[in-house]
């Protein structure tokens, strides 16, 4: 027997599991902000830039040239990455940490049809994500004459503290909206869940579901009926009293 669930039938399942979906979509938002703000360590970032440029003094820059420095910014991209210029930077800055870990830290991106080339680092302390990005790019900028033979690199803009400056990571009103959503999700599925695996015959339309026949009739509830009888018992008997007082005046 094919079965349909109706709107309606939503809805109540909705609204019986009410308190069950609001409490887990709160706990996971609380659950969120109390990570966002007192587990998870914050994450500073700074970038500085350096340009490609290879044009000679007096001398016009050409098409050629431009198209030159464009080719070479993925090669200087990976250098800049490599151990040749990390290990200089570790070395330098005492870090103690390995390169492989700095390596991890730092991140390159280039404009497409542009020769700046933007160094980022990330780090739990803003003032050496500052200090690596700029001691990146000056020993980037000191070892490509040899390594590659070729002296075009400049930089542009050094990386700075600013003050008061905002963590890049953990973002807790993004963490707690996402929480949100995700908690109300979990607890609407639960609840439908729980609807689903709950096979309990509450009423004559769970019957007529559960045999495919319908009800003919329905036997009154021993309890309401003794209540009733009863309660006719005792008004019957309050009659009688009242009688027998008659007479007896």
């Amino acid at each position: 027997m094919e079965e349909t669930i109706s709107l309606k039938e939503l809805f109540d399942t909705l609204k019986k599991r009410i308190i069950l979906i609001l409490s887990i979509t709160i706990a996971a938002a609380l659950i969120s902000g109390v990570v966002s703000y007192f587990v998870l360590t914050p994450v500073y970032q700074s970038s500085t830039q350096i340009l490609v440029n290879q044009a000679k003094d007096n001398q016009e820059i050409t098409k050629s040239d431009l198209d030159g420095n464009l080719q070479l910014i993925n090669t200087y991209n990976v250098i800049i990455k490599s151990p040749a210029i990390l290990d200089i930077v570790k070395e330098e800055l005492n870090l103690n940490f390995s390169t492989s870990a700095l390596n991890e830290k730092i991140s390159i991106q280039s404009e497409q049809n542009s020769q700046v080339v933007k160094i980022s680092v990330e780090d739990e302390s803003a003032e050496q994500a500052a200090l690596i990005a700029n001691k990146t790019a000056e020993v980037f900028r000191s070892e490509i004459p040899d390594i590659m033979n070729i002296d075009n690199v400049s930089i542009l803009a050094s990386a700075e503290v600013a003050e008061n400056q905002s963590p890049i990571k953990p973002n807790p009103l993004l963490n707690i909206a996402i929480a949100l959503v995700v908690g109300l999700m979990a607890g609407v599925g639960l609840a439908f869940l729980l609807e689903y695996m709950d096979n309990t015959i509450k009423n004559e339309e769970d019957i007529e579901k559960t045999v495919g026949l319908p009800v003919l009739g329905l036997v009154a509830n021993i309890e309401e009926g003794n209540e009733k009888a009863g309660v006719q018992k005792n008004q019957n008997t309050r009659r009688s009293n009242v009688g027998s007082n008659t007479e007896q005046a």
